[in-house]
């Protein structure tokens, strides 16, 4: 039942970052009509509190991919050091190459910045790098650490990193350096690069996140 619910939500993402995708290409009046009009409330907002604007331009900074790219790389050495080599591939391959998965998607959509950026930002828009780069960190360090959490502790583990993605990908909207429909974009393909990256490496069907770590450690 788990792995249904799982190739369930595989389907779902693809349909997603297809339909972001193609809307944006084939310019569909509806998305457009709620990309622009997300992005104007919140560019007015924006310009009347610049504290807005400067919290949240330090806050998709501090929790960017980066920061998740420099934890994963901490985990990596520990787990080196402990001779978990799967682990450390693992996070290698997801976490620190989910940028260059991001940036060869945005090259090949090559959709142009909103005008109405708050914040300068480079490269192009779809999908988010950031939406991309935190939902592959947070699912894989989910992978990884939940097994040695406690059974009480990890409903709040889980729920800070929902919170996490949430968070980045509405500030990257808030900014207006980014449309609703590249964070969408970016949520799908985060989900579906991380899914990819667990099923090669475990060589076995994809499973539910919480069912995966054992997976990973069973090579030590």
């Amino acid at each position: 039942m788990a792995l249904r619910k799982t190739w369930v939500v595989v389907l779902l993402a693809v349909a997603v970052y297809v339909v972001m995708y193609i809307g944006y290409a084939a310019h569909w009046g509806w998305l457009g009509a709620v990309d622009s009009s997300t992005l104007d409330v919140l560019y007015r907002y924006g310009r009347a509190h610049p504290g807005w604007v400067s919290f949240w331009d330090v806050f998709c900074t501090v929790l960017g991919p980066t920061a998740f790219r420099l934890l994963a790389l901490v985990v990596i050495v520990v787990a080196l050091v402990r001779r978990q080599l799967r682990i450390a591939l693992f996070l290698a391959i997801s976490i620190e190459l989910s940028g260059f998965v991001a940036e060869a998607a945005k090259a090949l959509a090559d959709r142009p910045r909103p005008a109405t950026a708050l914040v300068s930002a480079p490269s192009t828009s779809f999908p988010s790098g950031h939406a991309v780069g935190v939902m592959v960190g947070v699912l894989a360090l989910w992978t990884v650490a939940l097994p040695m959490v406690r059974r009480s502790l990890r409903g709040w583990v889980m729920a800070l990193g929902v919170l996490v993605v949430l968070a980045i990908g509405f500030g990257r909207v808030a900014l207006n350096v980014h449309y609703p429909s590249d964070v969408l974009g970016g949520w799908a393909l985060g989900y579906l690069y991380y899914a990819a990256c667990l099923l090669v490496l475990t060589r076995t069907p994809v499973r539910a996140t919480a069912e995966t770590p054992e997976a990973l450690d069973s090579a030590r």
